[in-house]
């Protein structure tokens, strides 16, 4: 991690875990993704019904959450990582 990465994400992390959750999960990737799948996957093909739109909508923040927590997980390794080389040096 590169001194720019290391401060970028140390000023992110302050911001706190549940907002990066909705922002860069959520938002960034889930409701993304549900706008593209809805157009690739066409799970209205059938005709519109609640139960899909809401099993879809579902599943696609759910996924935006999960990529969420992953990326808060792996960039706090990283940082922390790269702070023990810095403290070490």
């Amino acid at each position: 991690m590169n001194t720019k990465q290391f401060n970028a994400w140390k000023a992110l992390r302050e911001k706190g875990k549940y907002r990066f959750f909705l922002v860069n999960g959520i938002l960034s990737y889930g409701l993304p993704m549900l706008i593209i799948m809805a157009f690739i996957s066409k799970p209205f093909s059938a005709g519109f019904t609640l139960t899909a739109a809401i099993i879809h909508v579902i599943t696609w923040l759910l996924a935006g959450l999960l990529f969420g927590v992953s990326m808060w997980y792996l960039c706090e390794y990283r940082y922390k990582k790269a702070l023990s080389r810095r403290t070490r040096a």
